[in-house]
């Protein structure tokens, strides 16, 4: 439950406000990235401390200002300092639980959602917590730790390719979003190879384990369904704006956005309903061998009640038995035993039984 319940993010009766961070704690100092962009300029540049990151306030570029590491709060309190932010905003940045949301504080836009991917060499499925902040000319984005799927949206940067550098900074933050949303399509593909396995197995020969991995991956889909639902009304929220934060020619693009997140969702609903299935055909797949064995079990059984009455009837300790004195009794026996279980197998094949 510790996946899906955070603890709070800052101790009961805390001021509104008060920065805590919730999340993973990391040993590695924050890294602060900045991106200075316009038509004809760019400017990229790795800073120390945020004050450094002041001077790019003003300026008629656009700027993007990317901070890896949430644990150091101080850092994060001064640049809401610098930027105006609302201590509301910064408490909800550092608390790494948050619930995908939007929130117009007229002068910001304020974006929280998850962005997914999996380790090299493993299966599961990792999360962390995104927190972009639209402004006049700037994007701020919030990160628990190095590394995320924003190489592409910098790479497009450095070449200058496309209508990226034309536009502002709402295109920015709609190509943020959408490279995360992207990420989605390449979890599900490996979800779905994953059941698809499962399927397979299951039809082949079923084992305990498959259970086991059926419910690892049903959790999976609950904790995307949990972050992907709430993603539908923020994007659709972004597109409905009438923030002047966003122009209208973004609006087709987050257009776009939500769509994709629309297709994220019907697969994840796809997908727990094919888990879901296989979960039965599981269960009917043992219950099936568990009546085959019975089967088995009870045709043997079947054929030795008989041998075991006519056993018991010669077993009996009776002297004038006149059996006993016949000369091929034993033989007899053994005829008549091979007989009744003859007759036994032949009534089962003619019933289909057997």
């Amino acid at each position: 439950m510790a996946r899906f319940l955070k603890k709070r993010s800052t101790a009961v009766g805390s001021a509104p406000g008060t920065l805590a961070y919730t999340g993973k704690h990391r040993l590695q100092k924050p890294k602060i990235t900045i991106f200075s962009y316009d038509e004809t300029e760019f400017e990229e540049q790795v800073v120390e401390k945020v004050e450094e990151a002041i001077a790019y306030r003003d300026r008629p570029t656009t700027t993007w200002i990317n901070i890896d590491g949430l644990h150091e709060v101080e850092l994060i309190e001064r640049q809401g300092e610098q930027y105006g932010l609302h201590p509301l905003l910064l408490e909800d940045v550092v608390n790494a639980g948050q619930r995908p949301k939007l929130e117009d504080y007229d002068e910001h836009l304020f974006i929280v959602l998850k962005m997914f991917w999996i380790p090299e060499g493993e299966s599961r499925v990792e999360s962390e917590q995104v927190s972009l902040v639209l402004g006049k000319g700037f994007v701020l984005s919030f990160q628990e730790s190095e590394g995320d799927l924003f190489e592409p949206v910098r790479e497009r940067l450095r070449s200058g390719k496309g209508r990226f550098r034309k536009m502002g900074a709402a295109y920015l933050a709609y190509a943020l979003l959408d490279a995360i949303v992207d990420g989605y399509y390449v979890i599900l593909e490996n979800l779905g190879e994953r059941i698809e396995a499962i399927e397979e197995g299951l039809i082949d020969d079923p084992q305990s384990d498959t259970l086991q991995d059926i419910y690892g991956l049903k959790r999976e889909m609950i904790f995307l369904r949990k972050s992907v639902w709430p993603l539908r009304e923020v994007v659709g929220g972004i597109e409905r704006s009438e923030s002047d934060l966003i122009d209208k020619d973004c609006q087709v693009f987050f257009r776009d956005v939500y769509d994709h997140t629309i297709q994220v969702i019907d697969a994840v609903d796809t997908y727990r309903d094919l888990l879901s299935g296989l979960q039965d055909l599981y269960l009917s797949s043992i219950s099936n061998k568990m009546n085959e064995v019975m089967k088995v079990l009870t045709i043997i059984a079947t054929i030795f009640i008989p041998m075991t009455f006519v056993v018991g009837i010669y077993g009996m300790n009776f002297n004038n038995m006149p059996e006993f004195e016949f000369e091929h009794a034993y033989s007899a026996f053994w005829l008549g035993m091979i007989a009744i279980a003859g007759s036994l197998l032949y009534m089962f094949r003619r019933l289909k039984w057997l």
